[in-house]
Order: structure tokens, then C-alpha cells, then sequence
């Protein structure tokens, strides 16, 4: 892959705003897991639709780190970044934030999922290679390939 046809992290990154109400939480009236997975889910899929000009799969949720909880009518932030790109994967960290009123955030959740970009005919298609411009970006990618070296010794690659 020539660098030319390379993106940057930010050049996909995506941020989605949800104001969360009783009907996203549970019996104890925190946010309900499977609703924030949703909404991970679909800001990790315009991550890798906007790094690859392609629709997208998820192929594995790598981690889903369940740090605090947020309660009804708290806003909830979901910043996503693409970590790694392997040839026709890609690997997107989703952060989940409450955020208060004064604009302060507080990190709720981490995420991992690797998506795969797909053809109208649903093959695996190559994505542009993941140009590397901040030390932040080496590290996540240094962290991403040995995710993926991991679940190949696990047999899950």
C-alpha cells in the first residue's frame, strides 16, 4: 500500500452525543449495558465506514471494560478512533463518557472491536493502510497488533 492511499486516525474519528433516559436503563436505574454496546457498536462501525469508503461488519468485540456507571439524564459522550488496520480489518477503540453539566468528563467505558469492510457482494475488501502521525497513534497501534498476534495464538484470527 503506497502512502498516498493511507488515512489518519482522525480523519475517522467520530464522537456521538446520547442524553440517557429511563427507558436505556435498568432495574437499578443505571445505563443499561446492552444499550450502550448498541451505541458502541454503531460509533465503531462510522469509524471503519470512514476509514474504508466501504460498508462494514463487526467481526469482535475485543473488550468491553465496564468502569462506573451513568444514570438517567446524565449525557453520554462515545469518542471513537481507529487503533489498527490489518488488510481488510480494522480495529476501533470506543471511549464512553458521562458528562456533567459544567463539561467535565468522567471515562465510563472501554472498548475494543475489530470490523472488517465489505463488498455489495459481502467479501472482505483491502482498507487503506492507518498513517501513524502522533506517538499516541504508535502506541495504540503497537497495542492493536498485539491484540490481534493474540487472538491469532488463540485461534480466533
Amino acid at each position: 500500500m503506497t502512502d498516498s492511499m493511507k488515512k489518519t486516525a482522525d480523519q475517522s474519528a467520530t464522537s456521538q452525543v446520547q442524553i440517557l433516559f429511563p427507558g436505556d436503563t435498568n432495574g437499578f436505574g443505571r445505563l443499561f449495558g446492552g444499550q450502550l454496546m448498541q451505541w458502541i457498536d454503531v460509533v465503531a462501525a462510522v469509524v471503519a465506514r470512514r476509514h474504508s469508503n466501504c460498508n462494514v461488519t463487526t467481526a469482535a468485540v475485543e473488550r468491553l471494560d465496564f468502569k462506573a456507571p451513568a444514570f438517567a439524564n446524565d449525557t453520554i459522550v462515545l469518542d471513537g478512533r481507529m487503533t489498527y488496520v490489518g488488510r481488510t480489518s480494522m480495529e476501533v477503540r470506543v471511549n464512553t463518557f458521562v458528562e456533567a453539566l459544567d463539561g467535565k468528563r468522567s471515562l465510563i467505558n472501554t472498548a475494543y472491536l475489530t470490523l472488517v469492510a465489505i463488498d455489495a457482494h459481502q467479501n472482505p475488501v483491502p482498507v487503506p493502510g492507518l498513517e501513524l502521525v502522533t506517538e499516541q497513534d504508535r502506541l495504540l497501534w503497537a497495542q492493536g497488533q498485539a491484540r490481534r498476534q493474540q487472538r491469532k495464538i488463540d485461534g480466533i484470527d
